[in-house]
């Protein structure tokens, strides 16, 4: 038998359109799409037979270990609704609205600090908070309230990196693993620090103090990067050099606040927006607000970027700059400030 043919002479449908694994893991809807009855796939099983039972209603077509792939692939049969192909090969997803989390997520996008696929115990599956399933197996089922839109890696919908992250986060209780995690995640350019921080917050981890000091060390590493991506902008695109990193006051008067870049000449800042969704981000988005606009009514001109806008449009935010330096000259003179490095 070669995968064009069926799995049984009465089968109305040819294996050619899965992949090896999708032909090596199948779910029992699709077995008897292919023509082969429950009775027959009992007898299948049975110990020193061909064929096992990886999950209920999920079975791997050989008596060896399972392959990573095909825990991935059976997790997800379990876990989703399997559309079975119409005659003739034309056919939807397998997987239904299932979608892999966690480490396992992290994993197939080749983080060095994820644990391989090999060694994991379990397979966390996202699917919707309606689904009537329990985790078994090597399957644990994680339920959303909003599915987030999956992403193919390797033909597997994954979950984005930040809900990835925070499932992930919420197996472990070991500081360094989450320290490195959400590390790798921003310092890898795989998501912004602040996206990372509302899943966390959306699933209640802000809570635990090892998270907290792992989202103290993730907000500085995302300052860093950004601070990066913004000295990058600065000399690439050809901008006067600004003082980087200062305060500004008023001669004998209050502090101003911190900025990023500053061009005194022209009264111009730059300040990055690495806010992350808190608990306290009320309040200071309010005193943010508070001093963009005092320095506005000193005639400073405040340009926020966020990291995200510098990874993803870097030469768009270096035109923003550019222009806010160029009207300099038709805006009333801005009042004298004190610049202080900090």
């Amino acid at each position: 038998m070669n995968h064009n043919t069926p799995l049984s002479p009465l089968s109305p449908l040819p294996l050619s359109h899965l992949s090896d694994v999708q032909r090596r893991v199948l779910s029992a809807a699709q077995l008897r799409a292919h023509g082969v009855s429950a009775a027959r796939t009992t007898a299948k099983c049975r110990p020193g037979g061909p064929w096992q039972a990886l999950l209920p209603g999920v079975y791997v077509l050989h008596p060896g270990p399972p392959t990573g792939a095909e825990r991935l692939h059976g997790v997800l049969l379990y876990a989703g609704r399997p559309a079975i192909p119409a005659q003739g090969g034309r056919h939807g997803t397998p997987y239904g609205e299932a979608v892999i989390t966690g480490m396992a997520a992290l994993a197939l996008r080749e983080f060095s600090t994820a644990t391989p696929l090999a060694a994991l115990d379990r397979i966390d599956v996202l699917v919707p908070r309606t689904r009537r399933l329990r985790s078994t197996g090597c399957a644990r089922i994680v339920r959303a309230q909003v599915m987030p839109r999956a992403e193919q890696i390797t033909g597997l919908p994954v979950a984005p990196v930040a809900r990835a992250l925070a499932d992930a986060v919420a197996q472990s209780d070991d500081p360094d693993t989450v320290r490195l995690l959400m590390t790798e995640a921003v310092r890898g350019g795989h998501c912004e620090p602040g996206a990372v921080v509302a899943e966390l917050n959306r699933a209640r981890l802000l809570e635990r103090p090892h998270v907290v000091d792992a989202v103290d060390a993730l907000l500085a590493e995302g300052r860093s990067v950004a601070e990066d991506r913004l000295y990058e902008m600065v000399f690439l695109h050809g901008l006067p050099d600004p003082v980087w990193n200062v305060d500004l006051r008023l001669p004998g008067g209050p502090h101003l606040g911190g900025v990023d870049a500053y061009w005194p000449e022209q009264a111009v800042a730059v300040e990055l927006d690495t806010r992350a969704p808190r608990q306290d981000e009320d309040m200071m988005w309010t005193e943010h607000v508070r001093k963009w606009e005092h320095l506005e009514r000193l005639g400073v001109t405040v340009v926020h970027i966020t990291p995200r806008k510098l990874r993803d449009s870097l030469e768009q935010q270096a035109t923003v700059v550019r222009t806010a330096l160029m009207a300099a000259g038709d805006r009333e003179p801005a009042a004298y400030l004190v610049v202080l490095p900090r």
